[in-house]
């Protein structure tokens, strides 16, 4: 048996990490049956220094020697056969365990008790290395370097400011969450004008409940080409509402409701709307506290801003004095309160201590992440 065991290294491999040889099992074999070395020699055909590698696991079984042995042992040749597959894997997975001591310090940074917390991870790795390598499968990447070209240069634009920078890799694995969930959700091909036509009925849905407007949300954006889904934001990650394209024919928009109020929720679902609309399907656009210098996003911004409440409506929001009045004045347009309030506020037209208790407060936990 090799095993890993008092191998150098900062951490230790674990009880489990060892290989065992198809020459032990066939060692085994022959001490019940009082055959030497020899004698297998012999009866198969190879030289004796060749039975004694193979013992020893220096040569490897192939699949010809597995027919010999078949022969003379009786045991089938697909028995030998996968005993030598499991061993070669078994100690590549022992190396790559040792490649890996060395970037035990790449854990650090990523919200892995909120992994945990949401049993993505489990709670009790067995060693560094091991939650080291459920990282790697979180993401779905061989090695932390491939982790790197494939998510650390993000190339995006990044509406925050810089007291609200966010924690890379909390945002990455907000943004891998995302990614998984949206496998889950079947989309017919990227349908521009679908999605536009659709947008009268979206803008309806700020009526409704959380509960019923997630599922409404979620299937009229997949039948234009877009997933939809919502990821509770990540300590750290910072951010509102993510748009980006998986592939040529789907989009995904993500939303955290960061602020878990309606207004900015439905802000940051129209504002990532224009992005698909109307942006190249090689951006990643990441939304999070503030209005950035980009044009497209000032763009992005204008366009959910007059989805919400038209241009022509506009123009009343001054002479909005009371929750009455508001609701009064939404009602009329069709759109939920709530955003109401968050437009006056965010225009100045009323403080931001006025007329929160219209706005309705969101819940957790989304669709997808029960």
């Amino acid at each position: 048996m090799m095993s890993t065991a008092g191998d150098k290294g900062p951490y230790p491999l674990g009880d489990t990490d060892w290989a065992v040889a198809p020459g032990e099992t066939l060692q085994e074999l022959l001490e019940e049956r009082g055959m030497s070395q020899r004698e297998l020699a012999r009866r198969t055909g190879l030289s004796p220094k060749h039975v004694n590698k193979l013992l020893h696991g220096l040569v490897p079984l192939s699949p010809d020697v597995a027919v010999r042995l078949e022969r003379v042992t009786g045991a089938p040749a697909r028995f030998w056969n996968q005993r030598e597959a499991n061993y070669r894997s078994d100690l590549e997975r022992i190396r790559s365990k040792r490649d890996l001591s060395t970037d035990v310090t790449w854990t650090e940074g990523f919200p892995v008790g909120q992994l945990v917390k949401r049993d993505i991870l489990p709670s009790e790795p067995s060693d560094k290395i091991s939650r080291l390598e459920q990282l790697l499968a979180l993401f779905g990447v061989a090695s932390v370097d491939t982790w790197a070209d494939v998510y650390a240069d993000l190339g995006c634009a990044f509406r925050t400011t810089k007291a609200f920078e966010p924690k890379p890799k909390a945002l990455i694995t907000w943004l891998r969450l995302g990614e998984l969930a949206a496998q889950d959700i079947y989309c017919e091909p990227y349908d521009r004008k679908r999605l536009e036509a659709a947008l009268p009925a979206l803008r309806e849905l700020t009526l409704d409940d959380d509960g019923v407007f997630r599922e409404r949300i979620r299937d009229i954006c997949a039948a234009c080409g877009v997933a939809v889904v919502f990821v509770p934001e990540l300590p750290g990650s910072r951010a509102s509402g993510v748009a980006r394209w998986l592939t040529p024919s789907k989009a995904l928009i993500q939303l955290s409701f960061r602020y878990r109020t309606d207004d900015h929720l439905w802000f940051t679902f129209f504002h990532e709307i224009a992005h698909i609309l109307r942006h190249g399907k090689t951006d990643l656009w990441i939304e999070a506290t503030s209005s950035a210098d980009n044009p497209r996003e000032a763009e992005a911004d204008a366009f959910s801003r007059d989805i919400l409440i038209p241009r022509p409506q506009a123009g009343e929001l001054p002479s909005l004095k009371t929750t009455d009045d508001v609701r009064s004045y939404a009602r009329s347009i069709g759109v939920a309160p709530g955003i109401v309030v968050g437009r006056l506020q965010h225009d100045a037209l009323w403080p931001y201590s006025q007329g929160n208790e219209l706005k309705r407060r969101l819940s957790f936990p989304p669709i997808g992440d029960e």
